[in-house]
């Protein structure tokens, strides 16, 4: 995956998570980022990177989101590994 396709993933996580105000509140809880945060920060690749971790740690957040994208499960774990700086060194 590009890391272009990778934050074209983010955003569609970003704007999934904003159109579910429960998941949005949770997201800003334990993220400490503000409303307005999602806004200033949606094209900081850090900023992105926090928001697919985010998903990543519910299996039914990554289910539902991929279902509402027609994405495959692995997208939002690939588009992570493919952002600048995000991804998780492999050893092999």
């Amino acid at each position: 995956m590009t890391p272009e396709a990778a934050e074209v993933i983010s955003l569609q996580v970003l704007t999934w998570l904003v159109r579910n105000d429960n998941l949005c509140n949770i997201f800003l809880g334990a993220s400490g980022a503000s409303v307005d945060d999602l806004r200033t920060r949606a094209a900081d690749v850090d900023f992105q990177g926090s928001v697919l971790q985010f998903l990543l740690m519910d299996d039914q957040w990554v289910t539902g989101f991929c279902d509402d994208h027609g994405l495959d499960y692995h997208s939002p774990s690939m588009a992570l590994q493919s952002l600048p700086g995000q991804g998780t060194p492999h050893w092999t």
